[in-house]
Formats: C-alpha cells, sequence, structure tokens
C-alpha cells in the first residue's frame, strides 16, 4: 500500500517534469556555411596540387623473392616487409594542368623501385598555410590513387623545356637532377595518372569528406582553381620564397 501511495504521488511529478529535446544536428545549425559540393571540393584540390611543391609516395614493399627484383634492388631489404606500405616525401608539380602531378621517377629510389616491382601508388597532399591554424585537422589534404606513366617527350614540341622550366619554378635545386640525370642517378620524367580521388576537407561539419568523381576532377579548369583562395593563403608566400633565393651546387648542395 505504500509503494502504490508513492507511485501515485511520483506519477503526476513526472508529468510535469520538462525533457529537453534532442540536441540539433550541427549540420542543420544555419549559423554555419553550407557545406561544398564534391565538385567546389575538387577546384580547393586543384589549387593545393598547384601551389604545394610535397606530397607522399606511398607504395608497397615487394616480395622478396620477385623475379622482377633483382638483388641489387632489395639488397637491404630486411625480412618480415613483403607487402608493408611506405610512404615517402617527394618532389611533385602540376606542369600539365590536367590534375596529373608531373614526378621525377629515380630507378634506385625506393617508391619507384617497389613500382617497378608491381606495387600499386597513391600521392598524398596536405595543405600547409603560411600560417597555420590552431588546429591542423581543420585544414584540407587529399590521396590521389593511380599508376605511373612515362612522359613522351616527342608528343608535342618543346615538351621537354617546358617540364624543365615548371619543375624548377617549384624546385630550383631540382636542376641539378633533371632528367636523364647528368649529376646524379638515372631519372626521368613521368606523370601520376589519376584514377581515384579521395578528400578530406577539414572537419565533416564544414567540410565535404569523401570521394571526388573523376568526371569533376577532369573538367576543373584553370580559372577556377585562380580564383579561390584556401586557408591561411591571402596575402602570404610559402616556403618557396625563400628558396627561389638559394643558390644551389652539385658538389655541396648548398
Amino acid at each position: 500500500m505504500q509503494a502504490l501511495a508513492l507511485l501515485s504521488v511520483l506519477l503526476p511529478l513526472a508529468s510535469s517534469i520538462s525533457i529537453p529535446a534532442a540536441p540539433q544536428n550541427i549540420l542543420s545549425n544555419p549559423s554555419l556555411s553550407t557545406i561544398p559540393t564534391s565538385y567546389e571540393s575538387a577546384i580547393l584540390a586543384r589549387r593545393i596540387l598547384h601551389l604545394t611543391p610535397l606530397g607522399t609516395l606511398s607504395t608497397v614493399f615487394p616480395s622478396s623473392s620477385s623475379s622482377s627484383h633483382d638483388a641489387h634492388s632489395v639488397g637491404h631489404q630486411p625480412e618480415g616487409v613483403d607487402g608493408m606500405p611506405i610512404g615517402l616525401m617527394d618532389y611533385i608539380s602540376e606542369c600539365e594542368d590536367t590534375g596529373d602531378p608531373t614526378i621525377i621517377s629515380m630507378g634506385i629510389a625506393t617508391s619507384f623501385r617497389n613500382v617497378a616491382a608491381g606495387s600499386n601508388i597513391s600521392l598524398s597532399v596536405q595543405w600547409t598555410p603560411p600560417s597555420p591554424p590552431h588546429s591542423a585537422a581543420a585544414l584540407p589534404r587529399f590521396s590521389l590513387l593511380g599508376y605511373l606513366e612515362k612522359i613522351d617527350l616527342d608528343e608535342e614540341q618543346g615538351k621537354e623545356e617546358q617540364l624543365k622550366k615548371c619543375y624548377t619554378e617549384h624546385h630550383p635545386d631540382a636542376k641539378w637532377w633533371l632528367p636523364p640525370g647528368k649529376y646524379v642517378h638515372r631519372s626521368e620524367w613521368v606523370r601520376l595518372v589519376v584514377q581515384h580521388v579521395y578528400w578530406v576537407g577539414g572537419f565533416g561539419d564544414r567540410a565535404y569528406i569523401g570521394w571526388i568523381p573523376m568526371d569533376e576532377w577532369r573538367s576543373v579548369t584553370r580559372e577556377q582553381w585562380e580564383e579561390v583562395r584556401l586557408p591561411g593563403e591571402e596575402g602570404k608566400k610559402g616556403w618557396m620564397g625563400w628558396l627561389r633565393d638559394l643558390e644551389f651546387s652539385p658538389t655541396t648542395g648548398s
């Protein structure tokens, strides 16, 4: 009887309590900017690709017993790394204005050895402004998945000179190892033919995160990516500002 009496008191009390509504989804908050579309994100990515001279090439180590990998190439590959991925920084430049980055391939370098042995390859690029914000996680970055293709220097007149001019504008020191490699190891011009693009624009409540369709990636024009601006870009110069003023020697590197 006491329990029933207590319940008769609590029920009316509970019905009078105002239960707060579920928190509003932050994506529907009208105070935030509209999330960019995949195509708008493609425009930003193409600008980043043009302005960013460095990227990370990711490949996979081959089997140490692979017949396509000679003994010299795998001489220092330890046991247990077969099939493991490795990411290494490399110079890149968007010299053909197609969305396919230009790279100098050196046969002796790990990334290109792995590709020669049958590895897939991807290129990760991130936007790093001169004055980074308080959270690097808010900055856009993306990955290009595809394959390497040797550039045919005979496909158009002046192609080689165009590549040299473009590449050394981004990488003045690279003049000492331009293909075919006069001062250092043998090298050749290649492009990373992009087949897939994965984009992370920043935080998911205000940036697009996901795959960018290839038709959108290919249809971005120079005029479009020249018009947009990236976080922290306004009125600033990147690391190339001081790099262009340096003189490099093939013997001292300084």
